[in-house]
């Protein structure tokens, strides 16, 4: 499987109109997609995993599938901040943006540069992705790598921006936070602090099940399990 033809055709035989549907509740353009489960995009990504190019080659199809299938296979580190910058631009929902996009971009060495950029998007699908990489930022990277005092003034930020934030916006904020709490212990106590001023978030998620975690409880509960800190090992689900 080395073309971008025998993917596509792999993805099509995957497809399904529950899945189409269900993808298309949560913000999914309907009509650019098989609808293919990540389960099963995983077993395929095995088949092409290390083909970079072909990576790029399905983001570039606009098929959503395929470009979430692009964002498992590809690696960041050999992106340039422009081909970063275009698969930001080029998402077309919250799973491409929040995941596919936020997932290479935080292996990449531009990933704190391109998600402070994004973040100021006035599009929120763009700014939804930067809050996104940066929390994997936080989620993976040393703490002695990372700039904290920018970490609390993006905390301050949130708690001056969320109520008037677009569309998911708002939720990935929200997830800044539990990020802050969860994985950067010297900031615990501040993470604590700005997910009791946000309180409950509220935020349009359509006719999904999907709700907006407390931060509170999802701090308090991290940290009642002695995890605090404790790193992921990747950038990606």
């Amino acid at each position: 499987m080395n073309s971008v033809a025998e993917v596509m055709k792999a993805l099509e035989a995957k497809g399904t109109e529950q899945t189409r549907k269900t993808f298309a509740r949560h913000g999914a353009p309907i009509d650019q997609m098989f609808g293919v489960k990540v389960g099963d995009l995983k077993v395929i990504a095995k088949k092409i995993k290390g083909n970079q190019q072909l990576a790029l080659d399905l983001y570039a199809t606009g098929n959503s599938d395929a470009m979430y299938l692009a964002g498992i296979v590809a690696d960041g580190r050999q992106m340039t901040k422009r081909q970063l910058d275009e698969w930001a631009r080029q998402a077309t929902w919250y799973m491409l943006a929040d995941y596919s996009v936020a997932g290479v971009a935080a292996q990449s060495p531009h990933g704190r540069d391109l998600a402070l950029k994004w973040m100021k998007s006035k599009q929120p699908i763009i700014a939804s992705a930067g809050w996104s990489t940066y929390s994997l930022l936080l989620a993976t990277l040393p703490d002695d790598e990372l700039d904290l005092d920018e970490v609390r003034g993006l905390l301050d930020r949130v708690v001056a921006e969320i109520d008037t934030a677009k569309d998911r916006v708002p939720y990935v904020m929200n997830g800044f936070v539990i990020s802050v709490g969860t994985y950067i212990k010297p900031l615990l106590r501040q993470a604590k602090a700005t997910a009791k001023k946000i309180g409950k978030v509220e935020v349009d998620l359509g006719e999904t099940a999907c709700k907006v975690p407390l931060a509170t409880e999802y701090i308090a509960k991290v940290e009642s399990m002695g995890r605090v800190g404790k790193k992921r090992n990747t950038t990606k689900c």
